[in-house]
């Protein structure tokens, strides 16, 4: 389309219009304006359908709108195709607690449900791309995130020790980082991607996660079978149970679940796993 009318405003500004008979010769130009015309229409309906969404309050926009998808994309293709991909399963509304939405926050948040970033900040496995629909286009995860495996009074114990000041709270969590995050790097378990929609075009601020479980790093963290369904209904128990706190912060999620985002089945699926195709929407409030 972009070409066409490239080739239109040549010839308009060109000698050859003058070939053309005299109730003709503003042909290519109205073609242009007309071409121009509809899609500026186009586009503006795309944003009004995207700015009533956010005014809805859901706290959220459908990525399919501007042109997403809720299935991410691997951008090294050594285990997926690039029509491949896997479920955006998990939604943090952007009518949740503002820290929350910002990436230190979520940083606290998720250790509150148990997870966070890969040990020594070496990355295992794929990075992954998702269109949002919010303006940014394609681009690589912001977060990569996995299960604790030592969680509970342990890891509150040493946390208190480090934020005693008997030793240092940074170097103590860093620390017990190592041990926590080296187990499921190899052994496998619950794990997830996000990204946040934050782009000019859909600025709801929510975060979409991929979440999942997968076998150990000899099976090249391959999803376990039903490990869409299970690894998103994990992080969802996780935060709607009980409160859940970190540093002395409190939050409380409240829960929806949206149809119609993601087709159920294994059409498309990274490794042809089915899944439900639910979507989870938290809305995660501060105590």
């Amino acid at each position: 389309m972009l070409a066409f009318i490239l080739l239109l405003i040549i010839l308009a500004s060109s000698n050859c219009v003058r070939a053309f008979p005299v109730n003709q010769r503003y042909l290519p130009m109205g073609l242009l304006s007309m071409l121009v015309s509809q899609s500026v229409k186009h586009e503006g309906a795309r944003n009004k359908a995207a700015q009533e969404l956010m005014d809805s309050e859901i706290g959220w926009v459908d990525p399919r709108i501007l042109g997403g998808r809720l299935l991410d994309a691997s951008g090294l293709c050594f285990f997926t195709t690039a029509d491949e991909g896997e479920p955006l399963n998990l939604i943090i509304s952007g009518n949740s607690d503002p820290y929350v939405l910002s990436e230190a926050g979520f940083s606290d948040y998720i250790k509150s449900l148990g997870f966070s970033t890969e040990c020594l900040g070496v990355h295992i496995g794929n990075i992954h791309q998702a269109d949002l629909g919010d303006g940014n286009g394609r681009h690589d995860e912001q977060v990569l995130a996995r299960q604790y495996y030592f969680m509970g009074p342990l890891a509150y114990l040493w946390y208190l020790l480090g934020k005693s000041g008997w030793y240092s709270c940074s170097i103590f969590w860093s620390d017990f980082s190592f041990f926590s995050q080296s187990v499921p790097c190899y052994v496998g378990g619950n794990h997830f991607r996000a990204w946040k929609q934050d782009g000019h075009e859909a600025a709801s601020g929510a975060w979409f996660l991929g979440a999942s479980k997968e076998e150990n790093s000899r099976k090249n963290h391959k999803i376990i079978p039903n490990g869409y369904n299970i690894g998103r209904d994990f992080l969802v128990a996780q935060a709607v149970s009980s409160p859940t706190h970190w540093n002395s912060m409190w939050w409380q999620a409240e829960l929806d679940w949206v149809e119609g985002l993601l087709e159920p089945g294994s059409e498309g699926v990274n490794h042809g796993i089915e899944q439900d195709g639910l979507v989870a929407v938290l809305t995660v409030s501060r105590l």
